[in-house]
């Protein structure tokens, strides 16, 4: 087994991130103590111009896990447009948005958690808090990459199927 392993810069020590050939980013000497710097100041900057903007705006030991959910998204969705809207990391095909992601101070979260990808896989995601369409993840736990990548898969489905839709539907005049 491979691992290629990046570091990053923490105020209280050097954190080691391992991204696995499974696709997950193990957290490994990070305690959630340290790991909640105050991501609200990196956020005061809110006219981010790329997803390299926001993510570099995070505290160092976060910008990892970031880049790591952002890299999982591209790989199971290359064809999507890349963008910020509402200040925050998003993906889009056509003109629908699949997926966005943001940092906070002690996870990070995936939106939108629609009824049917909450549905779908409501076994996956009974560790994670999952309320108001958003679903968050722990900062100081692994990347569930299998599981970004499936909720990334279901979401790029269902704005398909209402691209589909439209595209039917008879014009209002």
């Amino acid at each position: 087994m491979t691992n290629n392993q990046t570091s990053a810069f923490h105020p209280k020590r050097e954190v080691r991130l391992r991204v696995l050939d499974d696709g997950s980013c193990p957290v490994a000497n990070v305690s959630p103590s340290d790991i909640s710097v105050v991501i609200l100041e990196a956020m005061a900057e809110t006219d981010f111009k790329s997803v390299d903007e926001y993510i570099a705006s995070q505290p160092k030991a976060v910008q990892g896990v970031l880049e790591c959910v952002r890299n999982i998204i591209r790989k199971t969705i290359p064809v999507a447009d890349e963008m910020i809207s509402y200040k925050i990391p998003t993906y889009k095909l056509h003109s629908g948005a699949v997926i966005y992601f943001a940092g906070w101070k002690k996870h990070y979260s995936l939106y939108p958690a629609t009824d049917h990808v909450v549905a779908a896989l409501k076994d996956d995601l009974v560790p994670y808090e999952v309320r108001k369409g958003t679903i968050r993840f722990p900062l100081s736990q692994p990347v569930p990459a299998k599981l970004i990548e499936r909720i990334t898969r279901l979401r790029a489905r269902e704005v398909a199927e209402v691209e589909k839709a439209k595209a039917v539907a008879p014009k209002k005049r």
